[in-house]
């Protein structure tokens, strides 16, 4: 770095031992960078390094090398999942599930508790925090590029720098935007910037992609790659998974049932220009028709495109961080904002039959056959608090933290977003003085499970409480034990039912009638924390 340079360059004026001194305590002392690579929509069994056939070699290397985590949680949709990473609460607690204005004041985000221990902080891609809408000015960062518009990844119309708008981009400019691409850009160009003006000051850096989100668009060349390759259909691509996850000892459990007569949890009446080949539910793939076949394997090779893209995106930071000498000490956490998604919808600028598919033209979602192979081994989907909805991939990458033996390993301590932040704070050595809340963080620290060589990875780890609501699904893990219930709006039927995730994390047998009194104590409990959530909530 330019500042050891320097002070190297003074060994002739002031000495050697005075300069081993200061260099040896200022490398030391040097707290890591932290790159968060955030997906949106992307299924726990999607990436290559947890069963997926998709190619993410940049993010395989990651894992292999670093971390990866088995029992990871989410909030199970994009806004409550943000709120909770950038502050370390449960988003019912500051009102932002639902969203109701303003956050409480004294509720901080992570770059105002990084600023200080010197850290800068950088935003680029989705934001979606509600009640903090501007990433510089009530989120802390000194620079974001910030993209609200998320139906149109070639052109869209709303996207601003530092809170400034900039140029909507033309429809029928071939000028190259690709909304992956673009976010990578920004934060590429940030993190120069950095290693130039500030190269002594660690930074926090955050790659908010809305990748595979829909609409499904993607650079037509990388869908080329994957055209063909889904014609067995997503029953086959499911059993492919399940059986790569068991071999590698990242699940235990039954795989889960196809939940055939649950589709999009939203009704759209505007869904006739995808044609007849659209399919609502996750139906057998042998019943369908050869045409359906057909489509259906076209949509998922635009997704498999976008979370490949994703993947080249991260291959193109890590490149920036070590021409800069900053990958060593960088931690770098990769992960999702909830399951994937079985939505059928038509936004933006509609869907035009005759365009070609994954293009700009073209406004298609995944849904649910493909969503339920994505979350493999899991039931259901976003928006729903099934595991399938709820799960992430979470890989910790950081070369100078976790020790050598350790790398490449699992681990199954559970965990869960709230707990990214009180991490940050534990490896930044940061101050919890921007805490003005009065509150206790929910989430707590998993440096002991990045660092320690004794982490448990034999499931002996101390259990935890997990909380999840959102839109009428309801869940609370207590242990190995968990009672979810989904309502009827949301086609379930309201009741609760209790799951043994030691052997059961696929929510395959149901065990409320074997021990009712079990089931009435978790349920006591998630009503009683959603009456103190909702009363923490009206705080000023």
């Amino acid at each position: 770095m330019i500042r050891n340079t320097v002070l190297r360059v003074l060994t002739a004026v002031v000495g050697l031992s005075w300069l081993t001194i200061f260099l040896s305590a200022d490398e030391t002392q040097t707290p890591p960078n932290i790159l968060v690579i955030l997906y949106d929509d992307m299924g726990f069994s999607d990436l290559g390094c947890y069963g997926g056939e998709i190619e993410t070699p940049n993010i395989d290397r990651l894992a292999e090398s670093g971390l990866r985590f088995t029992q990871f949680y989410n909030t199970t949709r994009c806004w409550p999942t943000r709120t909770a990473l950038m502050t370390g609460f449960y988003p019912q607690q500051v009102r932002s599930d639902p969203p109701q204005g303003k956050l409480p004041q004294g509720t901080a985000l992570a770059p105002h508790y990084l600023q200080t221990a010197g850290y800068r902080s950088y935003h680029s891609g989705k934001w979606h925090v509600p009640g903090a809408n501007r990433p510089c000015l009530d989120g802390g960062f000194d620079h974001s590029y910030e993209l609200n518009d998320h139906d149109r990844n070639f052109y869209p119309q709303d996207h601003k720098e530092d809170g400034k708008p900039l140029p909507p981009v033309n429809r029928d400019d071939n000028g190259g935007y690709y909304t992956t691409t673009f976010i990578t850009e920004k934060l590429i160009g940030y993190l120069h910037d950095h290693a130039e003006n500030q190269p002594d000051m660690p930074f926090f850096a955050y790659a908010a992609y809305t990748a595979p989100h829909f609409p499904l668009h993607a650079p037509q060349e990388i869908i080329d790659k994957y055209r063909g390759r889904y014609l067995e259909g997503w029953d086959a691509i499911r059993q492919q998974r399940y059986d790569w996850l068991t071999k590698a000892g990242i699940i235990n459990t039954p795989l889960s049932p196809r939940d055939e007569n649950v589709g999009p949890a939203y009704r759209f009446d505007n869904l006739g220009p995808l044609g007849p080949d659209e399919v609502l539910y996750p139906v057998a793939w042998d019943t369908l028709t050869d045409s359906q076949k057909k489509f259906q394997t076209e949509k998922m090779a635009i997704y498999a495109a976008m979370v490949d893209c994703v993947d080249r995106e991260v291959g193109r930071i890590i490149a920036e961080l070590k021409r800069n000498d900053m990958f060593d000490n960088t931690a770098i956490f990769v992960l999702s904002d909830n399951g994937s998604s079985p939505e059928v919808m038509i936004r933006g600028d509609n869907h035009d039959p005759n365009a070609v598919p994954g293009s700009g033209r073209s406004f298609l979602c995944v849904g649910a056959g493909w969503s339920t192979a994505s979350n493999t081994p899991f039931r259901l989907h976003k928006i729903w608090t099934h595991e399938g909805g709820i799960s992430t991939p979470l890989i910790v990458h950081w070369p100078q933290g976790i020790p050598e033996t350790m790398r490449g390993g699992l681990r199954h301590e559970p965990g869960h977003v709230i707990d990214l932040l009180p991490t940050w704070i534990d490896l930044s050595g940061a101050s919890m003085e921007p805490n003005q809340s009065g509150l206790p963080l929910s989430g707590r620290s998993l440096l002991g499970a990045i660092q320690s060589d004794d982490a448990r990875t034999d499931n002996t780890f101390p259990q935890r409480d997990f909380y999840f609501s959102h839109e009428g699904s309801r869940g609370i893990r207590n242990g190995w034990l968990k009672a979810v219930s989904t309502a009827e709006d949301r086609q379930g039927d309201g009741q609760w039912r209790l799951y043994d995730l030691q052997t059961d994390r696929a929510e395959t047998m149901d065990l409320s009638a074997q021990h009712p009194e079990k089931l009435r104590e978790l349920v006591e409990q998630w009503e009683t924390m959603t009456q103190r959530f909702a009363e923490e909530s009206q705080r000023p």
